[in-house]
């Protein structure tokens, strides 16, 4: 069998030029809305936004290798980072903060060479105790032995892919790296796709390949759109589409250099993955355009935390009751604080006679959200 980087030319990649370039115009214009969208409201909010993504993208690249990080943590040591304020602050641990650090790293430090140095400080950050699992591996070093990627229990293992020799490895990292730094190279999101296939082809590391090649990818989109704000997450997408995504690099990496069929499923997953930032961002979207709205209307600070608790994402529906119980108040004044908010039009009722009628935030007069409509 023969694998991809035994072909003569390797790594002389060949793609369908008209088929990828008409993806490539699609993806483009889906982010530049999705971004356009996202620059109308404010920084505060693109901040959040930014730390909802590199959350999911952090986690969810972890949990593509069987590793399972703490969202809460993940979320607050990004958002620490970052100078923003996140409800449910959680302490991270050593081991979240290093795979937090890399990440950043990658995406705030797009516009800096890649270098050895800086992917040994980043397998450093995945494996700050030397060992993966219970086994002792070669930390901050390329490899020094032979790399077989596996499946099935022990014994009884299946090999998906071998890749180059650890004898091999420093001279295909350097022909990678004077790749990817290249000012003649591209900086697109074709890019992003064959940095992700041609790193994880190498392997050159005992452990971690799959999350180190997916931080270079993501800095490669970060180089693409010259920006630190990542909108959307493709490790978050990837994770949803596992079985796709080894299946089509292993087929890949079994044949020859024509990566057509990986570069369509990279972009085509891009685009999936900006469909699913766009739904997940609204409530982000909803709360900003809420605030921009009805900035002029007077409210409490109570009135004021408690819509954000609701805006935020808090599941309960907004009744009497449950205002009284978030703010340890009596029904009472939750009834008075709700009955000042629809004076003011900020919230709405629907118009029936139940005894604890759940409430609509108006986020502006074309957009009313009823929260916990969906609850039975």
């Amino acid at each position: 069998m023969k694998y991809i980087y035994q072909n003569k030319g390797w790594p002389s990649f060949t793609w369908d030029k008209d088929l990828i370039g008409g993806k490539l115009v699609k993806v483009n214009k889906a982010a530049g809305i999705l971004e356009g969208r996202l620059i109308a409201i404010g920084f505060d909010a693109r901040q959040q936004a930014v730390v909802e993504t590199l959350t999911h993208d952090i986690v969810a690249s972890s949990e593509i290798e069987n590793v399972v990080l703490n969202s809460d943590q993940v979320r607050s040591s990004v958002a620490r980072r970052m100078g923003v304020r996140v409800t449910n602050e959680t302490e991270p641990s050593h081991y979240v903060e290093g795979v937090v650090e890399m990440m950043l790293d990658a995406v705030t430090g797009y516009d800096r060479p890649l270098t050895d140095e800086r992917l040994y400080g980043w397998h450093n950050c995945l494996f700050p105790t030397g060992r993966s699992g219970m086994q002792v591996i070669n930390v901050g070093r390329y490899r020094v032995d032979a790399m077989n990627v596996e499946s099935g229990a022990l014994g009884r293992e299946k090999i998906h892919y071998h890749a180059p020799e650890a004898d091999q490895v420093p001279a295909e990292m350097m022909r990678f790296l004077t790749w990817f730094n290249s000012d003649t190279t591209p900086k697109d999101y074709v890019k992003s796709a064959i940095a992700h296939f041609w790193f994880v082809s190498i392997h050159p590391f005992d452990d971690g390949n799959g999350r180190i090649s997916r931080a270079i990818a993501d800095m490669a989109l970060s180089q693409a759109d010259s920006s630190t704000m990542r909108y959307f997450s493709m490790s978050r997408q990837i994770n949803k589409e596992k079985r796709h995504y080894n299946r089509i690099l292993e087929q890949r990496q079994k044949g020859g250099l024509d990566i057509t069929e990986w570069i369509a499923w990279y972009l085509d997953c891009m685009m999936r993955a900006i469909k699913e930032a766009e739904m997940m961002l609204s409530s982000i979207l909803n709360k900003a355009v809420f605030w921009q709205q009805h900035a002029s209307v007077v409210m409490t600070d109570r009135q004021k935390s408690t819509l954000n608790l609701w805006l935020d994402g808090y599941i309960g529906k907004l009744t009497v009751k449950n205002w009284a119980k978030q703010n340890d108040i009596s029904v009472d004044t939750a009834a008075r604080d709700i009955k000042d908010l629809l004076d003011k039009g900020v919230l709405t009722d629907p118009g029936t006679k139940l005894r604890n009628v759940a409430y609509g935030i108006v986020i502006s007069s074309e957009i009313t959200i009823w929260p916990g409509a969906d609850e039975s």
